[in-house]
């Protein structure tokens, strides 16, 4: 099945057009026709069926033939990563954690940030791809970055983790994850979260996890907590 995304559909859509880009693509490159279906999403979890009424590759038009409410897991995944250094490998985590099942993602800008500007758009891009070639029907919410301080006095609920590299006692986050709760996550850059940081995270309730025995990358170390995460609730 190929998904595609229009945002701006909801139930009381009959008839939509594609954009030139993804007319192009439907056309010429799928090779659909009149009467063929397509499957979109919104993003909110609604998936359609469309009919092809006309195969334009300036811009293809469908009608809906049927809607279907997909039911999200009752959990909330709310992962707060530090821009790696390679823009890259930010990427990567932002579409494994989607097709993992994340729901909200906000860049976090930490003592030992070095990179502190990121390209919205264009991460924007990366997710929404992600979710349709993973079949997702929701897509994450990726906030604009900001400073750690600021997100820490946010309002946080149910279960809330600090994965950071420094010695002290800390949980197995395997076997501290509820299904059905709210969880936040923080995983710091490649220098870790500072001292002041990790003191700031325990004021405010964000419990110390680790993520095994390895030093992890921060991409890494987020896939790791994502995948946990996910697993726990596969079955719920």
């Amino acid at each position: 099945m190929q998904l595609f995304y229009n945002p701006s559909l909801d139930n009381s859509a009959n008839q939509f057009s594609f954009n030139k880009e993804e007319s192009k693509h439907i056309v010429k490159v799928l090779r659909k026709k009149e009467g063929d279906e397509l499957s979109i999403t919104n993003g909110r979890g609604v998936l359609f069926t469309a009919k092809i009424l006309a195969a334009d590759m300036n811009m293809c038009k469908a009608a809906i033939i049927s809607t279907q409410k997909r039911i999200p897991k009752m959990f909330r995944l709310h992962l707060a990563v530090a821009p790696t250094k390679s823009a890259e490998r930010y990427e990567w985590f932002l579409e494994k954690a989607t097709e993992i099942g994340v729901h909200e993602i906000t860049p976090i800008l930490c003592d030992h940030s070095e990179r502190k500007i990121l390209k919205m758009e264009r991460l924007q891009k990366v997710v929404q791809s992600a979710m349709k070639q993973s079949l997702r029907t929701y897509l994450p919410k990726i906030n604009n970055p900001v400073p750690y301080t600021e997100f820490l006095s946010q309002d946080h609920k149910e279960l809330l983790f600090i994965a950071h590299c420094q010695e002290g006692e800390k949980l197995n986050l395997k076997r501290c994850i509820a299904a059905d709760k709210d969880i936040t996550i923080l995983i710091g850059p490649e220098g870790d979260f500072s001292n002041k940081e990790i003191k700031e995270a325990s004021e405010n309730n964000f419990l110390p996890i680790n993520l095994g025995e390895a030093r992890l990358r921060t991409e890494t170390a987020a896939i790791v907590a994502c995948t946990a995460v996910a697993f726990i609730n596969s079955g719920s």
